[in-house]
């Protein structure tokens, strides 16, 4: 089932079983996706599955910021909110690769591409996203590189 119709569905479930938080967050989604379509004019076409994915992760990662600035703040009831959303939104996305996975993406993409030190950071980033797609985190897979570069 396409991604879209997939939260169209869980968000009708969510409503029927009067499940308050499901429905508040996909709603959001839902939002996010038609503002993204509206933006891009593909109102009537839609997103692709890919751009429908990568939304979803930096919507994901909105809401792992804000719970990081409310505990900084030290709203607990508001981070643990975000966290469960966050929690929620990740369920659409592909399964993640672990650390070590992404360290070997990292190493292949290395060993490939030959870099000349940290100036090259960005074009292995680039390599190692376009491999991995939406199932790495960015910020790990930058932390790796720099890491492997350095």
């Amino acid at each position: 089932m396409p991604l879209k119709e997939q939260i169209d569905a869980d968000l009708k479930t969510a409503m029927l079983a009067r499940d308050e938080f499901t429905t508040t967050t996909l709603r959001g989604l839902k939002a996010a996706i038609l503002n993204e379509e509206v933006a891009k004019g593909a109102r009537e076409t839609g997103l692709s599955e890919e751009a429908i994915e990568q939304l979803i992760a930096r919507e994901a990662k909105k809401r792992d910021e804000a719970a990081k600035l409310f505990e900084q703040g030290g709203n607990q009831a508001s981070a643990d909110k975000e966290r469960a959303e966050k929690e929620l939104l990740g369920a659409y996305l592909p399964e993640q690769l672990s650390e070590e996975d992404v360290k070997k993406l990292v190493e292949e993409v290395i060993a490939e591409i030959q870099p000349e030190g940290m100036k090259d950071m960005g074009r292995v980033i680039g390599a190692v996203k376009a491999r991995a797609g939406n199932s790495a985190d960015g910020a790990l897979v930058a932390k790796l590189v720099k890491e492997s570069l350095q």
